[in-house]
């Protein structure tokens, strides 16, 4: 049997994307015509990862077909690859709350203007980043609408309508969904995956009767958080409590996972967990019968982490996915020779995808006659398939496969006999290597420093910097204003969960006053 695919090839061009950087570049260079390199078909990566990050980003995610731009500045379309890994950390995360008992809903886009009145602490962070709709065709709305940021405002007055008395607790909901942030629309820098106008994500909101069993919940998610980032995207992420000036407006605390791109010496925060505490006035009978006010938590992860993955694994021949979230975990190759019997070589790729597929990998095979091996080759590799299956007429005669990990270009050859089972352990090995390469990285980026002239001087050179901190919001203003330039001032990213030892006697690295814990600083996305 034969299978053949189409011969088609569509290559992703981004003309929005690419006119801001042909701006951006005229300006900077006061006018002056620029080389154009010479286009391929393939649309080969062009830009240095360690040379010109945001450049290489952008020709990363749109040649590689994660993302198209769009003809509004900020928003992007999530090609068939970036939804494919947004549906399988989301199969994960979807199955793991419902074992906490934790249900999904769905919302609507729209939030009354009345809503947004409800939580003055709360709308302090909200109301900028709130767009309005304000035109229904031709006519002008009588009352503006809003389009949702975040849902807290729109589920209150509900949670408040269905939870009576302590039978009714725990409520715990979650939706997924899409959301518009206006902060967004101001800025003139939007990122594809990493600052966009319009998201994906999830969205946690639960209420309880008791701080103890809402705080309890607020590191159960922040674990599950964790394990997107480490088990399945392959990044070392820290857990931390972020500080006052840093939490969520109106939240008791904020926790979140911290991750760091070490190219650009940035801190993203990957997810954050939210203890909303009692300030959203919401009553119920307790089993008392006295009139108590619930607890509650908030928590949200967006298709911001896969920009993190982009950022922290890709490299100059294009992405590196992880196993655990790659569309594609394998592509098979035909690399027929002059004298081979070519539907026979063919026929080999079309059966080894298949039994593989079969054996629940998720394998395809490029039966594409009018592109050579080697050109699918690097095609492959500019998408980030982990591994690539080459099939020859002696690998037949054989009967073995040549395997090449995506990772590290590592070759061996497999009988295929045993390539069920070899796959399985490549693929953990892979995926396990990804992390561990990732993890060294982020690990030769801290730096541990203790004054203030070891700060500045560890903010310039891109790293992460842990420092004693005494835990005062005002000295934490002061370093965010004593820091900011062009490239952007130096944030409190968290204090993790486990503090290093310290000394008695410490003094914070900024105020010189008696420190009182260990915090993570930098810049950030």
């Amino acid at each position: 049997m034969r299978f053949r695919l189409s011969s088609s090839l569509s290559v992703a061009v981004c003309l929005g994307c690419f006119s801001a950087f042909l701006w951006k570049y005229l300006s900077a260079s006061g006018g002056k015509k620029k080389d154009v390199e010479k286009e391929t078909g393939l649309g080969l990566i062009k830009k240095k990862k360690n040379e010109n990050f945001g450049e290489w980003y952008l020709e990363v995610v749109v040649h590689s077909e994660m993302i198209e731009c769009y003809d509004i500045s900020g928003c992007y379309i999530l090609r068939p690859g970036t939804m494919a890994i947004w549906e399988i950390m989301k199969a994960f995360f979807d199955a793991e709350i419902k074992k906490l008992k934790i249900k999904n809903c769905y919302f609507p886009l729209f939030v009354p203007p009345a809503g947004l009145k409800k939580d003055k602490d709360q709308i302090k962070g909200v109301a900028s980043e709130v767009a309005w709709v304000t035109r229904s065709g031709k006519s002008e709305l009588e009352v503006p609408i809003a389009i949702r940021s975040t849902s807290e405002t729109l589920m209150n007055p509900y949670f408040s309508k269905w939870i009576w008395g302590h039978r009714d607790l725990p409520l715990k909901l979650n939706q997924w969904c899409n959301v518009v942030q206006s902060l967004q629309w101001e800025s003139g820098n939007p990122t594809p995956l990493i600052k966009s106008r319009e998201f994906l994500w999830q969205e946690g909101h639960t209420a309880f009767a008791t701080k103890e069993e809402a705080d309890k919940e607020v590191l159960e998610i922040l674990e599950l958080y964790r394990r997107i980032y480490e088990e399945y995207l392959a990044i070392p992420v820290v857990k931390g409590k972020k500080s006052e000036n840093e939490k969520l407006a109106g939240a008791l605390y904020t926790t979140s996972v911290e991750a760091f791109v070490p190219n650009t010496g940035r801190g993203i925060q990957g997810a954050a967990s939210h203890c909303l505490g009692q300030k959203l006035d919401i009553t119920y009978e307790n089993e008392k019968g006295e009139k108590a006010m619930i607890w509650q938590n908030s928590w949200s992860y967006s298709t911001q982490t896969i920009g993190v993955m982009v950022m922290v694994h890709g490299d100059d021949k294009g992405l590196v996915l992880p196993p655990k979230v790659a569309s594609i975990q394998a592509i098979v190759i035909p690399v027929p020779t002059k004298d081979a019997d070519t539907h026979v070589i063919f026929d080999a790729c079309f059966n080894i995808a298949a039994q593989l597929s079969e054996a629940g990998f998720r394998v395809e095979a490029d039966l594409r006659d009018n592109y050579s091996p080697d050109w699918k080759h690097s095609h492959w590799e500019l998408k980030g398939v982990p591994l690539r299956i080459e099939v020859e007429a002696k690998d037949l005669e054989k009967k073995q496969v040549c395997c090449v990990r995506r990772d590290n270009c590592e070759k061996v050859d497999i009988p295929v006999v045993d390539l069920i089972k070899e796959l399985r352990d490549m693929f953990d090995r892979i995926q396990q290597n990804l992390f561990d390469v990732a993890k060294q990285k982020r690990d030769a980026s801290i730096e541990v420093i203790r004054t203030w002239d070891e700060f500045t001087v560890a903010l310039s050179n891109k790293k992460l910097i842990l420092a004693p901190w005494c835990d005062e919001p005002e000295v934490e203003e002061d370093v965010t204003s004593r820091t900011k330039s062009e490239i952007g001032a130096a944030r409190l990213l968290c204090s993790p969960f486990v503090q290093p030892e310290l000394s008695k006697g410490t003094l914070c690295f900024a105020s010189g006053k008696p420190a009182k814990k260990w915090s993570y600083w930098g810049r950030s996305y």
